[in-house]
């Protein structure tokens, strides 16, 4: 039987030339993630890089005081471990599981061998490596021009993308670290989304209700980084930008 053309979840994976993808795979080993789980710690040695399926992992900044701050996260479009692709072992960030779930691991020596040996694998990484940069950027901008409450609705569909799940776990002091305000705030923008109907929330679990009513509520900067992983990484799951107007397309007419 012919083996599927898509062979992992992982869009990153999913992108690579059918010959790197094949040296990588002896190499990855299925792993779960739990909640709050450490993939690396800052200023220590990344070992291993993780390519997520379904699970998310944020990138926190700890200040001297130990307060800390998202900085940005990491879904199944992407790799946890990005200074091994500029060949360095270190960063000042540390890397936790914000949301619970599955993906691959690879030992940061084989990626490094690999994409020395192979310019089409640099090139792929790279990329990912620009469109996670951008999306820093705009979650910059993002935290200096809107409201709590679109924040709120824009990490909520980056956080469904990812999942793939109507349901998932986001407790309040994750939002609260990844919005970068207190849980007093995350408690006000969750209480006006639930009493719109557009999700429910219950001890820290999420479940979206109307993901064209988020849609309509998060600010730009949703639409702009995915436009820009798009871009840069092609479409997800194998589908092109015309499948993609398609389906767009159907859903507005079912309006």
């Amino acid at each position: 039987m012919e083996e599927p053309v898509q062979s992992y979840r992982n869009r990153l994976l999913e992108l690579l030339d059918p010959g790197d993808l094949d040296r990588l795979r002896p190499h990855l080993k299925p792993v779960i993630f739990d909640y709050r789980q450490s993939l690396y710690e800052a200023n220590s040695p990344i070992s291993a890089v993780y390519f997520p399926i379904d699970g998310v992992a944020s990138l926190v900044n700890t200040m001297a005081n130990g307060s800390a701050a998202e900085v940005g996260t990491v879904g199944n479009e992407g790799i946890v471990g990005l200074p091994v692709i500029f060949g360095d072992r270190h960063a000042p960030t540390s890397a936790y599981i914000q949301v619970p779930g599955s993906g691959l691991r690879l030992q940061a020596d084989v990626l490094s061998s690999e994409i020395d040996r192979s310019a089409t694998m640099r090139i792929v990484m790279l990329h990912y490596a620009h469109a996670f940069f951008n999306q820093v950027a705009q979650s910059a901008a993002c935290n200096h021009f809107h409201t709590v409450e679109q924040r709120c609705c824009r990490w909520l569909l980056m956080t469904h993308d990812r999942v793939q799940s109507e349901r998932f776990l986001l407790t309040q002091e994750f939002l609260g670290m990844m919005l970068g305000v207190r849980r007093t705030s995350v408690t006000t923008a969750a209480g006006k989304l639930r009493r719109r109907k557009l999700i429910d929330y219950r001890r820290g679990q999420v479940t979206i209700l109307n993901r064209t009513g988020i849609e309509d509520t998060a600010c730009e900067c949703y639409r702009v980084s995915k436009r820009e992983f798009d871009r840069l990484l092609g479409y997800p799951l194998g589908r092109s930008a015309g499948q993609i107007d398609d389906a767009t397309s159907k859903k507005v007419s079912q309006r």
